[in-house]
């Protein structure tokens, strides 16, 4: 019974840390999609001479985000997204806006997550 008390005590400590390591994690995982697909915002930009004012699509900066030999851009997703979508984990507007994350609000965890 001492074993299985003990056992119980480690797995009461370790599930809360685990929980908030991998919420972390997809913090950190968002915001580097967010600098990458910011990136290649002001790349098209600079590419084709755009203003601040200019609309951005996903079709524009798909290219500029190097992800896979068929040109998609269907590997840039929040990991908090359960649909696994573009679409749905980010908005993208204009040059001068940056891109935001749509999930629960920008939020994962309690944590409101975006690129400085």
């Amino acid at each position: 019974m001492i074993v299985v008390a003990v056992i119980g005590l480690l797995a009461a400590i370790a599930i809360p840390n685990f929980i908030r390591a991998r919420g972390a994690s997809q913090m950190n995982a968002c915001i580097n999609n967010l600098r990458q697909i910011d990136g290649a915002v002001q790349q098209w930009a600079l590419e084709n001479n755009a203003d601040t004012s200019s609309t951005v699509t996903t079709a524009d900066i798909t290219a500029y985000l190097g992800r896979d030999s068929s040109g998609s851009v269907a590997s840039v997703f929040c990991p908090a997204d359960p649909t696994k979508t573009f679409a749905n984990s980010y908005l993208i507007v204009d040059v001068s806006t940056r891109p935001v994350c749509q999930i629960l609000g920008g939020n994962i965890s309690g944590t409101s997550h975006f690129i400085n």
